[in-house]
């Protein structure tokens, strides 16, 4: 395994554990030549998962762009990066286990609010300005209603 700081070719493993309820392999790591640590994952080569944008675009499923938006959405709020990370593997893990090759893009952004709905409103408030394209702020009321409504 190539170092991420100096890119040298070999490393040696320090630990082996397995991770994402034994989904994966998390490997910890230390570089021959500059001594650092790093984690990498080992993961099974899945086939390809394809999102079906609402224009027809198909785009092959990227957990790193999933973990970015709920990232965004989770900024500057006390939702802790594991809980986001376990979120995006539960996305990930319920879009495969339907064993659809092809998920349309609401599947995908119905699945991220369910869950950021039980991690953080506010979060789940500011995905939903997004992903529901709210045009004005009767749209965006609309939906403070309903979460205040779903609450009592």
């Amino acid at each position: 395994m190539r170092c991420p700081f100096c890119s040298f070719p070999e490393s040696r493993v320090l630990d082996s554990r397995p991770a994402d309820e034994g989904n994966s392999i998390r490997r910890r790591r230390e570089c021959g030549e500059c001594g650092k640590r790093f984690t990498t994952y080992e993961r099974v080569d899945e086939r390809p998962l394809v999102v079906v944008k609402k224009d027809g675009r198909r785009e092959v499923f990227d957990r790193t762009k999933l973990l970015a938006g709920l990232m965004k959405a989770c900024e500057k709020r006390p939702v802790p990066l594991q809980k986001i990370e376990d979120t995006v593997h539960y996305i990930e893990r319920e879009l495969r286990s339907h064993m659809e090759l092809e998920v349309p893009s609401h599947v995908v952004g119905e699945l991220v609010m369910d869950r950021l709905l039980a991690l953080d409103e506010v979060a789940y408030i500011r995905f939903a300005s997004v992903y529901r394209q709210f045009g004005d702020i009767k749209s965006f009321l609309k939906e403070v209603e309903k979460l205040l409504k779903s609450k009592t």
